[in-house]
């Protein structure tokens, strides 16, 4: 073999172990998530919520919408934790720019985790999510033999139709817009515009709906904080209320 082709191979099979490794830290931290967030779902969840079900194919809906839940809730943190993740790993391989034990917080790491978390948070956000919610509402169409496959089918072509029905009216918009005949033709690129332009459409409403919630939050947040942390005492005066402990003796005495 030449030796060319060993530098190739050599950098094929460097590569390929690298993808690999890359591939198990996002399994183990996706795990690490996982199952945190399976115990966050499982401690605020009510106790009547996926346990009191005395039917077997309901507990199993139950199950299913809560692993969906769950990894959802586990996308999101891995979403929300992502930038600092990126931050101290950046700092970690500049502070110690020679140890090898580090060397796999590397920029493809990071760039293989972003891509993740962007395909499973439109995955989450597009079908996981819906699935979830239709799931468990579901019973199977009227005739069909009762059964999990019965509410899976029910589920999928209630998703499909909602599906079109988003589309639909991204593409009305899109062309109201527009206004012109290529925005009416964009339907055909569905991957390069329709996707992109949905995602945005629910981004927006997300942030409209944060910018909406946060005020009161953030008043709830202080009432409760308020009533549970005890006032300090350091300014008030003694001798005022002292004196009216006096009043109040006295008033006490004179009704006696």
């Amino acid at each position: 073999m030449a030796p060319v082709e060993q530098d190739a191979l050599a950098v094929r099979e460097q590569l390929f172990h690298e993808r690999v490794r890359e591939c198990i830290i996002c399994a183990l931290l996706f795990a690490s998530l996982y199952i945190l967030c399976h115990f966050i779902i499982t401690h605020f969840k009510k106790h009547t919520d996926f346990a009191a079900v005395h039917d077997d194919e309901d507990a199993a809906v139950n199950r299913i919408a809560l692993g969906l839940c769950t990894f959802t809730l586990a996308v999101a943190l891995g979403a929300v934790l992502l930038l600092p993740f990126s931050i101290i790993s950046n700092e970690v391989l500049l502070s110690f720019p020679q140890n090898y034990y580090i060397q796999w917080l590397n920029g493809s790491l990071i760039h293989g985790l972003w891509n993740s978390v962007f395909l499973f948070s439109n995955m989450s956000l597009v079908f996981l999510m819906p699935f979830a919610y239709f799931f468990t509402e579901s019973e199977g169409f009227a005739g069909s033999k009762k059964g999990i496959m019965a509410r899976v089918y029910e589920t999928s072509v209630v998703l499909l139709l909602l599906t079109l029905l988003v589309l639909g009216m991204v593409w009305v918009a899109s062309a109201i817009v527009g206004n012109d005949a290529a925005s009416r033709q964009s339907l055909y690129d569905l991957w390069e515009y329709y996707l992109p332009y949905l995602y945005s459409c629910i981004s927006l409403f997300g942030v409209l709906l944060l910018l909406l919630c946060t005020p009161f939050g953030l008043s709830t947040m202080f009432t409760v904080t308020g009533k549970l942390l005890v006032k300090p005492r350091l300014l008030e005066d003694l001798d005022e209320q002292l004196s009216c402990t006096r009043f109040e003796e006295a008033a006490v005495s004179r009704r006696i």
